[in-house]
């Protein structure tokens, strides 16, 4: 803990005369205008290009912006362009840009003066993407869905720029969440100029159209931020974005001196609690602890992320008692759900931080969700002891299985372990290192095992392709290699249809089919927990848990 402390206070100086420049000449920046957070995972790049995890994702997004960004509500709505439209036939996609938009000033530019964006830019950074000297790894998100060519590979005319303000996006085949794949990070904007200057030292020297400037990174330490005086938005008022004047990013890598960290008031804004200090923070139902109450906000929202048990349905590559058939029974993979009390697990290791999953693998915080319509399993012990009996398996006969996970996964495990053991299933935990867990499962090596789904973006189409069967894992997400010719059949139709309220019953009908044939348990449909100080107004979560601090303010 100390020397956590003593490298924060390391870099507090540095970081000062950093922020005092990026007021007016003769002006020092007033610290109610710096934006503090900390980023206890490591980040790897300021590229969108390598912004495949929350941390780069969080920063990149206050430097960069793309053809589209979501709303309030998760819709996609114009950013970069002013105005898009859409073929008949959900395969063209034609891109209006915003005129008089540009890119930060920098050395890259003539006069170091940053220059318009026009459509080429575009071009560039998606087809950068598909690079392989990019060594990306966002380029699935328009492989197999833009133009291809004869080989199987985008064609040259997927991505068009007929003039400066006017790009074209060419489909293969229709894809309705297409635009919210643009609102992705991975095709934020960047400059050619910066990227051949830079090569692959662009991670550190990023220029965009955001709302902040890149200032500094000391790597490890801290980054800075300043605002963008050139940015491109207003407020409902008129008034020019962004309010803050700086965002101060900071390392703290132990929790616990995070925590501290923001109690003294040094950080304006924690993301997620892990459970020592959610035990501290919360009651177990839920709520603040008297302790605490009125010293801070803290706001629980739905995230887009499902914590689920898999089954390896391909023995393909199973070995020893991991080959054991008894997972290969749809009646034991169901009695293995029956058997666990959801709303139990959430109350007693989460807080109350989660929705049960008793419905399919679409998690609640999408308009698809309907329990209703999807309904999963509920606690049910005796069932679950009824369909193991009808399966071979009883207190003469015990099953015995192995459950693969991870270190911070134990805790729960050992709870499951023990629901299971109620109705006579004997499972033994296997704790595996997370690159390891992670090459087992995709790799068809892992029978039973713990997993997370995060959506890349807020569709239910991100989710139920985990289920289709030309996804399969190494190369897909489909780890447990479920294959269904009618699942397949209404997920090809599924994106293809434009009328929302059909598509979204074609969803309910695949998660249906999930689960009946249960590929996967569902635990708990997750939440996010986030800290704000008092005087932070403007930062309001939603189910991506993105960071977008262009409206942040202090009071």
């Amino acid at each position: 803990m100390l020397s956590s402390a003593r490298r924060f206070a390391g870099y507090v100086v540095p970081l000062l005369t950093a922020l005092a420049s990026c007021g007016s000449p003769g002006q020092t920046t007033d610290a109610r205008r710096v934006f503090r957070y900390n980023q206890p995972e490591a980040l790897t790049s300021l590229d969108p290009a390598f912004s495949n995890k929350q941390a780069n994702i969080w920063a990149v997004t206050q430097l960069y912006n793309g053809l589209v960004e979501l709303d309030s509500t998760l819709q996609p709505v114009p950013a970069l362009a002013r105005r898009y439209d859409i073929s008949a036939d959900g395969k063209h996609y034609t891109f209006h840009l915003r005129p008089g938009v540009r890119f930060h000033d920098a050395e890259v530019f003539a006069g170091e003066k940053g220059r318009v964006v026009v459509a080429q830019d575009f071009v560039y950074s998606f087809r950068r993407l598909l690079d392989a000297t990019t060594a990306s790894p966002g380029g699935w998100i328009f492989r197999g869905k833009v133009l291809e060519n004869g080989a199987g590979e985008p064609s040259d005319t997927c991505f068009v720029a007929a003039n400066d303000s006017t790009l074209r996006i060419h489909l293969q085949e229709p894809f309705i969440p297409f635009l919210g794949i643009l609102a992705m990070p991975y095709a934020y904007v960047v400059p050619r100029e910066a990227v051949t200057k830079y090569g692959k030292d662009f991670r550190e020297h990023p220029v965009g159209t955001g709302p902040f400037r890149f200032k500094e990174w000391d790597e490890g330490n801290a980054i800075i931020y300043h605002r963008n005086p050139s940015y491109w938005k207003k407020d409902e008022q008129g008034r020019p974005l962004p309010y803050m004047d700086a965002v101060q990013i900071s390392f703290i890598q132990d929790r616990k001196t995070e925590f501290l960290t923001f109690m003294q008031g040094k950080l304006d804004f924690l993301s997620g609690i892990r459970a020592g200090s959610r035990d501290l923070i919360m009651h177990p139902d839920g709520t603040v602890r008297e302790d605490f109450q009125g010293k801070f906000r803290l706001q629980k929202a739905p995230y887009l992320n499902t914590e689920y048990l898999g089954f390896q349905l391909d023995p393909t590559n199973l070995r020893g008692d991991a080959a054991n058939p008894a997972l290969r029974d749809v009646r034991v993979r169901q009695a293995l759900s029956y058997a666990l009390n959801k709303p139990e697990l959430i109350a007693y290791f989460l807080n109350n931080v989660g929705v049960p999953g008793h419905s399919g693998f679409v998690p609640s915080s999408l308009p698809s969700y309907s329990e209703q319509q999807v309904p999963g399993y509920t606690y049910q012990p005796q069932k679950a002891r009824e369909l193991l009996l009808a399966a071979g398996f009883g207190p003469d006969k015990p099953l015995q299985l192995r459950l693969g996970t991870v270190a911070e996964r134990k805790e729960v495990c050992e709870y499951l372990q023990k629901k299971w053991a109620e109705v006579g299933v004997q499972v033994s935990i296997e704790v595996n290192q997370s690159a390891a867990q992670q090459e087992m499962v995709d790799n068809g090596r892992a029978a039973f095992f713990t997993k997370s789904w995060l959506g890349d973006y807020p569709d239910a189409e991100n989710y139920l392709a985990l289920f289709y069967s030309k996804n399969f894992a190494p190369a897909g997400p489909n780890k447990t290699h479920y294959k269904s010719a009618e699942y397949d059949r209404l997920y090809e139709q599924a994106i293809r249809e434009q009328d929302v309220a059909k598509r979204y019953a074609l969803y309910q009908q695949m998660d249906r089919l999930v689960v009946g044939a249960s590929p996967v348990i569902p635990l708990y449909y997750d939440q996010v927990v986030r800290l704000t100080q008092n005087n932070i107004r403007g930062l309001t979560p939603n189910p991506m848990n993105q960071l977008v601090l262009e409206r942040v303010r202090k009071e």
